[in-house]
């Protein structure tokens, strides 16, 4: 099982918030998060696959292959353990797909999600970064190929906190690790557009750094397509806008998590927005 770390309130009536990082990343890329979110919720912390302290996990398919629905399940196993019915769902990144997969998978235990640095849809500049990851992966050590991923997603200097904290975790991981996360892209075209056509209805906010070249354009559009999803963008970030602006990302998605689980919010019969008001 993966490997998870608990913060729960005396208040047995707390909502649950799961953090969910990306690839290459580990729980610890929540560092700025955990102190202001630890006041209001129960929370939960975990490592994927290969990640963290989940990098020595033992599975039955140990080996060549997994997909993105195995990685999903490793989180629901740990709900499962937990005995966590419905939670809040807070993602960075790929841990965005994962949450949106499980938004299909078990839509029953997903209260809403926030989604930083959401991957909804690889643009040219993606798609051309990954064929050139596939074409070099055996040949290039997958350090240089991480860390030159993160500089072309992450490329002002104001990003160098970020790019750093996710280079410094992604050399924690083996290199046949890192080859069966990269075998992943290869599921990434199809699965962001079924998820793209399908709306799931489930309260959704996005957050996404105004310098988030590659991912807000696509974000932008989704939310005119989608019903109960929202964007706030935050100034003078990037990919990882938890990271470059942790204050701002921390009091809107605060703000959220508590206007969903707000008993009366249904019964108000406003939008989000105007709940404040409510």
């Amino acid at each position: 099982m993966l490997h998870y770390k608990t913060y729960e309130l005396p208040d047995t009536d707390a909502p649950w918030v799961v953090f969910v990082h990306g690839a290459g990343g580990s729980s610890s890329i929540w560092f700025l998060q955990i102190k202001e979110f630890i006041k209001h919720f129960n929370v939960l912390l975990v490592d994927l696959r290969g990640h963290g302290k989940s990098k020595h996990m033992v599975s039955l398919k140990e080996d060549r292959h997994y997909n993105f629905e195995d990685i999903t399940r490793d989180i629901i196993e740990v709900l499962d353990t937990l005995n966590i019915r419905k939670a809040h769902f807070i993602g960075i990144s790929l841990g965005t797909i994962l949450i949106r997969n499980m938004s299909e998978i078990a839509p029953e235990r997903v209260s809403s999600m926030i989604m930083g640095g959401a991957i909804i849809r690889l643009n040219v500049r993606a798609k051309v970064l990954v064929a050139l990851g596939n074409m070099f992966k055996r040949f290039v050590p997958y350090m240089w190929l991480y860390s030159f991923f993160a500089w072309i997603i992450m490329p002002r200097e104001r990003h160098k906190k970020s790019r750093l904290l996710f280079v410094n975790e992604a050399k924690k991981i083996a290199q046949k690790e890192f080859m069966r996360w990269f075998r992943l892209t290869y599921e990434l075209t199809p699965l962001l557009k079924y998820f793209e056509e399908k709306d799931t209805g489930i309260p959704t906010l996005y957050l996404m750094g105004e310098e988030d070249h590659m991912f807000l354009p696509a974000v932008r559009l989704i939310i005119t397509r989608h019903t109960n999803s929202w964007l706030e963008v935050i100034a003078n970030s990037g990919h990882v806008c938890n990271v470059d602006q942790p204050r701002e990302f921390n009091d809107r998605a605060i703000t959220f998590v508590k206007k969903m689980h707000r008993p009366s919010r249904r019964e108000c019969g406003a939008s989000i927005p105007e709940l404040v008001a409510c």
